[in-house]
């Protein structure tokens, strides 16, 4: 007679204990969860008159990339957006905490941009810079007036894997020397170069690439081999242990050594051509690095003879003052970079990007002609400038702090009513991360149908929250950064809701 426990019996008393373990964590009910009603709003949607849902779904499935992915068992079908709000074909309202990927910066259709748009387009779309049109220059001079040090002169492109695929080739052509360096953890791009910079292998493809570049080990406070409560730039901290004090950070160093082992066994002849650094990793999962890290990491890469690229697109934009204290994510690491890409906000969903270097380094690509089609163009750069208005008018920079920092504190308030599930949250501003996980002392992430049980239901009351990390288990906090804290209030109650509901089933 087999007196073993069958599989499903095992299944099952393994989900008991786990379901037990959750329940202890939190004697918080569902029941007992309020969700305030959805801020108001006065704006009203036209009338969807696309194709239907299954017609959709059926051009999707015969006519697009396959590779092309939606989010939601059953997706969404945008119809309309207006600031913080989109609604669907059947006019239902959901608060954006997504922005497009990061990409909606001073709201959907913001009325600032729409009207400046719609004002260029009647005068003239496109035409080539071979020719002097105004809007390009003017654009130009107020984009690098926002930055600091000599960063003056200014490349347009038109996606953010374009922007960091030039500032790849700036930095070879200036430093002789072809080695880059990135992060593990790192995202810098789909293109075929900038694919080797990316360091998520659920991005990269089995092809040649890769081509002269390393990756140093990531410097994460949370997930890393150092680092915890003092080491983050983050009105939340980690409840990770650590050796390093408020004044000092001891983790930060042991990375920069890190680094320089990869420098020293890897970089030819003690040579490297750049380093790239998210200022904040985007698709990483809102990984924020050791104070001071960057500021050592960007000195030490000089003393190699390479230059230092800002990633501020990446699934990022931490520029166009998200983070709340700068206008530019590198800013808070009291570090400048010699060269800065950027994309996404800088648009609002425009699809425009740059990269911003010194006059030396741009001196060297006259080595050969150079030109972009589409690159600032009339339209592109009359989006760029009244995307800068409205961050002025709207005072967003500001509202990033205020708002960010409201929306950071009530979600560690969410770690500490759910200690065994919300393993960290963190960020600055408006670029904030919230991890699950199963085991807060391990820090094993949450399985993925755990998490998306989570983020579905957050779906289902009306709030659409992003997703990233590695391992898929990072709520991605990136709105237009016109919300409130109303919109706070509301999203953080669904939040609260959603996870006490996924632990009682």
């Amino acid at each position: 007679m087999n007196f073993l426990p069958s599989a499903n019996l095992f299944s099952k008393q393994l989900r008991f204990g786990i379901q037990t373990y959750y329940q202890r964590a939190s004697s918080l009910s569902a029941k007992d969860v309020v969700v305030p009603p959805m801020p108001a709003t006065s704006f009203q949607p036209t009338p969807y008159e696309g194709p239907d849902f299954d017609k959709i779904r059926s051009i999707r499935a015969n006519h697009l990339n396959p590779a092309l992915f939606t989010y939601y068992k059953t997706p969404l079908l945008i119809h309309q957006g207006h600031m913080q709000w989109l609604f669907d074909h059947n006019g239902v309202r959901y608060l954006d905490l997504f922005g497009g990927i990061v990409t909606v910066s001073v709201g959907h259709c913001h009325p600032k941009v729409n009207e400046a748009t719609k004002k260029q387009l009647d005068k003239v779309w496109h035409t080539t810079n071979i020719y002097l049109h105004p809007k390009i220059h003017e654009y130009a001079e107020r984009l690098v007036a926002t930055l600091p040090g000599d960063l003056k002169v200014v490349y347009f492109v038109n996606s953010g894997s374009e922007a960091n695929d030039l500032a790849m080739m700036m930095a070879r052509m200036y430093t002789g020397c072809y080695d880059l360096i990135s992060f593990r953890n790192a995202y810098h791009g789909m293109s075929p170069a900038t694919n080797g910079l990316t360091a998520h292998s659920t991005w990269r493809f089995n092809i040649a690439g890769n081509f002269g570049i390393h990756q140093t080990m990531n410097a994460d406070p949370y997930r890393g081999e150092w680092g915890g409560k003092h080491c983050r730039d983050s009105p939340v901290q980690t409840t990770r242990s650590c050796n390093c004090s408020p004044g000092q950070c001891v983790a930060s160093g042991k990375y920069v050594d890190q680094l320089e082992e990869v420098l020293r066994y890897s970089a030819p002849k003690g040579r490297v051509g750049g380093f790239f650094a998210e200022s904040i990793q985007g698709v990483g999962g809102t990984v924020q690095y050791p104070k001071g890290f960057l500021k050592s990491a960007f000195k030490l890469i000089r003393n190699y003879g390479g230059v230092c690229i800002a990633d501020e697109v990446s699934p990022v934009q931490t520029g166009f003052g998200r983070t709340g204290e700068h206008f530019w994510g590198f800013e808070g690491h009291d570090a400048i970079p010699d060269i800065v890409t950027m994309a996404k906000g800088m648009g609002n969903g425009y699809p425009m990007a740059a990269v911003v270097t010194t006059p030396a380094i741009a001196k060297t690509m006259s080595a050969a002609l150079h030109f972009n089609t589409f690159g600032g163009n009339p339209v592109a750069s009359t989006v760029g400038m009244a995307v800068l208005d409205a961050i002025e008018a709207d005072q967003t920079q500001a509202n990033c702090r205020d708002v960010g920092t409201y929306f950071l504190l009530e979600l560690a308030k969410l770690r500490d009513e759910f200690p065994n599930l919300v393993g960290d949250v963190r960020g600055k501003g408006l670029m904030i991360g919230v991890e699950l996980v199963s085991d807060p002392e391990t820090r094993a992430p949450l399985a993925p149908a755990d998490v998306l049980a989570i983020w579905e239901q957050c779906k289902d009351m009306g709030v659409l929250y992003g997703k990233g990390g590695f391992f898929g288990n990072v709520f991605r906090i990136k709105p237009p950064m016109c919300i409130t804290k109303s919109d706070v209030d509301f999203a953080v109650a669904v939040l609260r809701k959603s996870i006490a509901s996924f632990l009682e089933k």
